[in-house]
Formats: C-alpha cells, structure tokens, sequence
C-alpha cells in the first residue's frame, strides 16, 4: 500500500503481485544506476583533486614491476602447452612406457614408437627429382651420414660424438636406419658387379635375411611387378639419441644443432641435392620465433597507432585540441601492459608466442575506454571547473566500463580456470585478466589524472601543444599567418554562448557523422539495401560456418621460413603414402597357442601393413609346437624353447614380448606388434578417425589391447579441448548479461547485445573459416575476444537508443551515433592500423592472429555503423507519439536534485519533493 500511495492512482484499484514486483524491480535499477552514477562522479572528483599521485603511481609501479624482467623465461615445452593436459592417450603413454623400456622402443626404429626424445633427421631429395638409389646419390647419402657420425660436442675434458650419446643395440653398437645398410648393401653388390640386388616395398628383406620396413624411408617410390622398387626421388634418415641424464640431455641439445649445422653445410658443397634437416627441438624453436621475426612489425605498428590516435585527438582548435590524451592513452596501455609482464614473471611464469596477441586485446579495450572518455569530456560544459567535468566524465562512462571490464575478467576468467584443457590457452586468458585488470586501474588513475591537466591547459587558454597562452583574436590579427594558423582558437567569453554552441563540432569526425552520416544511414532509401547486405552477409557466413573444421596441425604456429615448414612440407609430398606407425599394445597374459585367439589378433589388425615379426612369430609358435611334440598348454616351455634354441626369434623376448620369471617359467604379460595404414594422403582428421575407430574396437574385443603413436597425444580430444573454453565463455557471457539486467535501466538492453554477440560471432566463424582459417588454439583465443570486443562498441549504442524517450526512433539513432559514435570509429581507426603490419610477419601464428582479430573489428564496426542503427529504427520499443499519463491528484513524486556548489567546487546532493 506505501507502493501504490507513492505512485498514486492505485488507491482504488486493486494492486497485484506482478505489478508490485515490477514496480520494485524498476525502481531498484534506478537506484543502482543513480546510486553507481554517484560513486564514479565522485572518484572522477577525488582523482581530479590529486592529479599528481593518480599519475604518478601507476608509472612506479610499472617500472618496479618492469624491472623483474631480468627473470624472463622462455617456455620451451610444446606438448605441454599445446597438448590436451588431460588426455586418454597420455595414459596410454604410461602404460606403454612401463611395459616396454623406452631405451629399447628405438631398436626396430619405426618413426618414434613410444616417445619422441631426442633425434636428428634428415630428408634428401633431388632438384631434378632423379633416382636416389642410383650410384652416385647412394655414394652421397653414405657421405652424408658418415659426417653426421664424425659430429663432435665440446664439453671440457670430452669431446662426444655420436658414436657416445646414440642408441645402442643389444651388441652395444650404435642403432640406425635400416635404409643405411640396405644403401651399404646396394653399393657392395654394385663394387661386385652384382646386379640381381632386389629392394621391395615397403617391407624388403636384407642380406641376413631379416625383414625390415622402408615405407617411411623411402619416398616417392615407383615399383615393378611384386612390390620391387625401380627409383625414389626422396630418402629419410634418422639418427636417435640417448637421454638417459642431465648431462646427456645438453650434450644432446648440442648435438642436434651441429647437426643441423652439418647438414647446412654439406648442402653447400653438393648443390645437386636437396637436404631438409629436422630435430626434436625444432618445432619449439620455430614456436618462438614468431616473437623474433615480430619485433620490427610490432615497432612499426606501434608507431602507426601513435600517429593515428594523435591525429584523431586533434582538431584545428588549438586550446580544444588533445594529441597528448592521443598519446597517453597508448601510454596507459602499455604500462598496464608492463605491468602485467612483470607480474608475470615475478609469479614465475614463461614466456610463449602466444603472448603476441595479448597488447592488441588491451589496445581494442583501453582505446575505446579512452576514446569515449575523450567524447564526455567533449560534451561538459567548457564554464564548469575541471574538478567538475571530470566528475561528469566519469558518472558518464565508468559505468559501462566498468561492466565491460568485468565481462571481460569473467569470459577470461572462465578460460583460465581448469576447465581448460589446453595449457597455452589457459595460461593466455589468465595473463589477459591480469593485463586487462591493471589497465581499468590504469584508465580510472593515469589517464583520469591525464584528462584533468590537459583540462587545466584548456581552461586557461593555453596551446595543447606547446602550453603557450593563446592570444585572444585581436592581438592574433596583427600576427604572420604562420602563427595565426598555429593559434587559431575560440573564445567563449560569454555564458550564455558557451551553454548554447559547442566548440568541439569542428571535430572531423564529430562534424562528419552529425552532418552526413547520421542522415544517411537514417534514410528510408539506404534502409533496404543494408537490410539486403545483411541478408548477404548472413548467407556467406552460413556456407562458412558448415565447412568450419578443427585444426590440429601445428605448422599453424610457427613462423613461416622455418625447418618445420619446409621439413613436413616434403615429408608429407613423398612420405605420405603410409601413415605414422602405431603400435598396437596386448597389456593381458593370453593363450597365445590358442588359434582363436592368434585369429583375434590378426582380424583386428586387418587392413593394416603389420611391420613386426609378430604375425610370423605366432605362426612359428604354431609349427614349433607340432615339430617338438609339446603339449599345447604347456606355452612356457615353448617359449623357453624359442628364447634359447632359436637365435632368428630371440630378440621378441625385448621387442615384442615381455616375459616374467617365476621359479624358472616364463609368463607374457604384454605383446605389441606395429601397423601402418595405407593412405593417399595422411592428414589429421584421418588420423583422428584411425585412432577413434581402434579406440572403439578395443572396448569391445576379446583381446585387451591399446594403440599409440606420439601424435595421438596432440590429437586426443583436441575438438573439445580447443571448444571448451569457448563454450565456458560464451556460457559465462550469457550467465553475467542475464544476471546484471537489475543493473542496467531496462533489460532490454541485455536482450539486444546478446543478440548482437550472437550475430557478430556467427559471422567471424563463418569468414574466418572462408578466409581459411581453422578452428585452433589461437583462433579459439580470438573469438573469446571477439565477444568482449562486440560488447565493448555495441553496448553504448544500444543502451543510449534504448533508454531515449518522447522522441521517434530514428531520432534516437541519430543521437546514439551522435554521442558513442566518434569513440567507435576512433578506436575502431587506430585498432585496425595497428593490426596492418602484423599481416606482413613472416609466421602462420600471426596470419591467424591477424585475420581472426581484423574480422571481428571489421564485422563489429560493420554492425555498429550500419546493422543496429538500420535494425533499431523499426523493431520494439516504439518510441514515436508516446504520451505522457496523466498524474492524479493523490500522486507524489520524489525528485532527487543534484546541486552544485561553484564557490567551493563541492557536489551537494538535495532532496526536493514536488
């Protein structure tokens, strides 16, 4: 009842729930937002009351923070950033790793079994694409590789070689390729004149008669009848290492840069060969080197923001005129920025390439902080103290940054949760936040204590320049026009003339939307052709978002003159024809005798190339049972017999099985064989699909078994991995939008913005995959900050045309691109110039940087400039001919007027009932 006497007209009539809940819903809103309105008017105040330590803190503490960069450190892990932390096939890994030792998992060499380690590898190839088996390249490859065995590493007191820190076999001799002895083979029976020397493919026999695989040694191969090799155009060797300590693992380090260096310089020497070096290190090296080959670019776009936001703080009035706010805005920035990279490593963390993207995240959210404080501080009145109009700048625009600000700690925030699969994203967002919360610090302290001096240059006449007072205009007439051009300016002695002209509208771009733009993207005739382009726009970014993919290639992002990019280029032209070998793992005791379950074994591997002499070898079981007449339970004995009796098969009890004794018997707990998949072209969605449909069968075989390959732990789960931080985010965005509608004027607004996210989303996804952009880490990163970054522009306007009232919609429109539009198209300017010179860096992570960030700011601009201001003009709320009610008699309304205090320079707040 105190609700409908303070309304009024509800006296008489009856007052129900829905109403009462609206009426308090409404009022709480108003309240917060006075009650939020008041807070920031009066921090604006206090900060404009102590300029000196506002600006002068933040600059201590970025310099003491900045001085921890002695402990910099780069991140050299790549399967620990970019690899899913929780993943099926890291415990895969284990388990293989436990059954099998991993020093032994090199000695049948089948393209990095187990783990990876350390290793040297090389692709030779010709320019004239002409047959490496032949004489003359087989006598270069054996050249090649007897200077990669003569490569020493100088440590004090030793020098190693490759014959100290290489793989050893069971004969304590250095392990390598079997194409070495095939090549040493081939050029024996050449010296005899032999000329019935036959190599098969992809599995050939050698001279002892042991079977080896070639189909990742040789490449570009054409046969004869039965599989007998006539030429190939491409041969890979490898060379592994030990790292069996501390010690080991440096000389190692060293070692595979010699190599390198090695293979460089016989390339020089023999200019009729092609040679494509490759280590275990190079895909982290070639990692950072996008921030290398970055700096020249980053100067270069760090200059033309400077420039562009000096520019765009001018206008041919001197006195009103802010290139140094231009400047200092790209100022506070990047101390947040400093700030941020200090903390970070005083936290102890390292350094990746990522990190890249991180100054233009807080360049597209400080400027347009910046940027719209600039257009209030436009709008004040030029008589009111500067204490004043900083405190009206800030009820004006704190509230939406400071809504935006935390829309972008929460969607970050999410992604730096350990919800976050992938370790490179999770540490980008939380380093985002950090950076993205001492730059808010930074706009409210640096910048608000910025505005406030150039305000006192301003009010005292003074050129926003030089600081020289500028002579009133009949002094300035006896002048040369060199100096009257410099000093040009206008005077508002009068009051009344300074309430009633604004000073700033000779602005360009003030001048530019008011006079032209505004009317003609109001006009009835413009109206359906962008309604049309939209429509356009939707279509293309529908066919784009159907073909959207994964992508898992990690060629993405390393820079793009690299040994990783030429090596996998060719690797994939002539070695292609095969997959990467998986091993196929039994971790149970089985009746190996039994036939059945040898035919299991060989049906689920069916289809493949089996490399082992598994399959063999459970047939030899067969056989040796029937030719010594054991029994065929006894299983052990026929083991035994194999290990000790039979020298051709002895090597399975290290290979292939593993045997444990109990009181002289010997019992398999584990077995594996090796399989290759025939391909025309071996990709990673390929690979996925062979490592789910394994998966698959091995939940419901008889047999248990697992398969790996060290690729799997790059590919396991990548989609969803890559896709939940997204997920989160946008969940989060929703949940805060909806969540915060009590803290805007109309909820409406929340509506319309999520709409708008949606909108501008749908169409990055859909031109960044038309532009060939895969759905990565990186881009992943990029449209979590596309969602702030719609927010951050579109926010404005639609809270402004939401909340107009007695006048026409198109009217509001006009005033919404009036008053948000120039810091839009300011900041919008200056983001996309500073993105430019990152098209030109020489690396597939930038590429992707670039193109996912210059679509969403271009589709953002596109749907602030032309989508919501066509839109909002004819869809709800109605604004034209809306009547005022009528007040009853009994009806009270309570006022709250803000009174200020010009001699004392004090906001006093007074309550008026009317």
């Amino acid at each position: 009842m105190v609700l409908a006497r303070l309304w009024g007209g509800f006296r008489s009539q009856p007052v129900t729930v829905p109403l009462l809940s609206c009426l308090c819903t409404r009022m709480l809103r108003k309240v917060l937002h006075r009650g939020l309105r008041n807070c920031f008017s009066r921090l604006g105040f206090f900060i404009a009351s102590h300029p000196v330590f506002f600006i002068s803190a933040p600059v201590l503490i970025s310099i003491l923070l900045g001085a921890s960069f002695s402990r910099y450190r780069v991140e050299e892990n790549i399967e620990y950033l970019l690899a899913p932390k929780h993943s099926l096939a890291k415990i895969e890994r284990n388990l293989v790793d436990s059954l099998f030792p991993v020093n032994r998992s090199k000695h049948r060499l089948y393209s990095d079994l187990q783990t990876p380690g350390w290793y040297g590898r090389v692709i030779i190839t010709s320019s004239r694409r002409a047959n490496m088996l032949d004489q003359h390249h087989t006598d270069l490859i054996l050249k090649l590789h007897s200077a990669v065995k003569k490569i020493q590493v100088h440590r004090p007191g030793f020098n190693y070689t490759f014959a100290h820190i290489c793989m050893l076999s069971n004969q304590k001799t250095c392990i390598v390729d079997d194409i070495i002895h095939i090549l040493e083979e081939l050029k024996a029976a050449r010296s005899q004149n032999r000329t019935n020397y036959i190599i098969t493919y992809p599995i050939t026999m050698l001279k002892d008669g042991k079977e080896v695989y070639n189909g990742h040694q040789l490449g570009g191969v054409t046969v004869h009848s039965k599989d007998q090799v006539k030429s190939a155009e491409a041969i890979q060797l490898t060379y592994y290492l030990q790292a069996i300590n501390s010690l080991n693992e440096v000389v190692s380090e060293k070692w595979e840069t010699n190599f390198c260096e090695t293979v460089e310089s016989f390339q020089k020497l023999n200019r009729e060969v092609k040679l494509y070096p490759f280590t275990s290190s190079s895909l982290g090296q070639d990692f950072q080197k996008t921030s290398r080959v970055s700096e020249r670019y980053l100067i270069t776009s760090l200059a033309l923001v400077v420039s562009l936001a000096v520019i765009c703080c001018s206008m041919q009035d001197c006195v009103r005129s802010k290139p140094w706010l231009g400047l200092l805005g790209l100022v506070t920035i990047s101390l947040s920025t400093l700030t941020a990279a200090g903390i970070i490593n005083l936290t102890g963390g390292k350094y990746n390439s990522t990190f890249l993207g991180i100054p233009f995240i807080i360049l597209g959210h400080g400027l347009y902080g910046t940027f719209e404080m600039l257009s209030s501080w436009r709008k004040t009145r030029e008589d009111q103290h500067v204490k004043e109009r900083t405190a009206v700048v800030y009820a004006d625009t704190m509230i939406s940054f400071t809504l935006t600000t935390a829309m972008y700690l929460v969607t970050f925030g999410i992604g730096a949760s350990p919800f976050t699969n992938i370790e490179a994203a999770r540490i980008f967002c939380r380093n985002s936040c950090i950076a993205i919360f001492f730059n808010y610090l930074y706009v409210l302290s640096f910048y608000g204590s910025s505005l406030v001096f150039t305000g006192y240059i301003e009010n005292n006449y003074q050129h926003s320049i030089f600081c020289r007072k500028v002579p009133k205009p009949e002094i300035l007439q006896v002048k040369s026009l060199w100096y009257r051009f410099l000093m040009t300016a206008k005077f508002c002695d009068d009051t009344a003339d300074a309430e009633e002209t604004n000073s700033y509208e000779s602005h360009l771009l003030v001048c530019f939307l008011k006079r032209y733009y505004c009317d003609w993207i109001t006009n009835t005739y413009v109206k359906p052709f962008v309604i049309l382009f939209y429509l356009v726009y939707i279509s293309f970014a529908l066919m784009g978002y159907l073909q959207v993919h994964e992508g898992s290639d990690l060629r993405n992002i390393v820079a793009t003159e690299t040994r990783t990019i030429t090596y996998t280029t060719v690797q994939q032209k002539y070695f292609s024809n095969y997959s990467p070998v998986i091993g196929f793992y039994i971790y149970e005791s089985i009746d190996y005798w039994n036939t059945s379950v040898q035919e299991d074994v060989l049906e689920y591997t069916k289809g493949f190339v089996r490399i082992s002499w598994f399959e063999s070898y459970l047939n030899y079981l067969r056989k040796l049972n029937v030719s010594t007449g054991l029994p065929k339970k006894n299983f052990t004995d026929i083991l035994r017999y194999s290990f000790l009796k039979t020298p051709r098969y002895a090597h399975f009890s290290e290979d292939i099985i593993i045997p444990k004794k109990y009181n002289n018997n010997v019992e398999v707990v584990a077995s594996r064989m090796f399989l290759v998949a025939k391909t025309m072209e071996t990709n990673r969605e390929e690979l996925y699909d062979l490592l789910e449909t394994l998966r698959k069968l091995s939940l419901t075989s008889k047999v248990k078994f697992i398969v790996f390959n060290p690729s799997f732990v790059y590919m396991d789960r990548y989609a969803l991995s890559i896709g939940a931080p997204l997920q989160n985010s946008c969940i989060s965005a929703l949940f805060l939008l909806f969540s915060s509608a009590f803290l805007v004027a109309n909820s409406i607004i929340n509506v319309w913005i999520t709409l708008t996210v949606v909108s501008v989303e749908f169409g990055v996804i859909g031109f960044m995959t038309l532009w060939k952009v895969e759905l990565d880490c990186i881009s992943m990163l990029c449209l979590i900050y596309g969602i702030n970054y719609t927010i951050d522009n579109c926010a404005p306007l639609i809270s402004t045309f939401i909340l107009g009232k007695e006048f026409s919609r198109t009217k509001w429109v006009k005033n919404s691109l009036e008053v948000h539009g120039v810091a839009i198209l300011q900041s919008y300017l200056c983001y996309t110039v500073g993105m430019i010179p990152l098209a030109a860096v020489p690396s597939n992570l930038t590429r992707t940087l670039f193109r996912c960030l210059f679509l969403i700011a271009f589709v953002t601009f596109f749907h602030c400039f032309a989508i919501l201001p066509v839109i909002l003009a004819f869809v709800p709320p109605s604004k034209k001919k809306r009547k005022e009610k009528k007040i009853p008699e009994n009806f009270e309304e309570i006022e709250c007027v803000e009174m200020v205090d010009l001699a004392s320079t004090r906001v006093v707040d007074q309550i008026t009932t009317v």
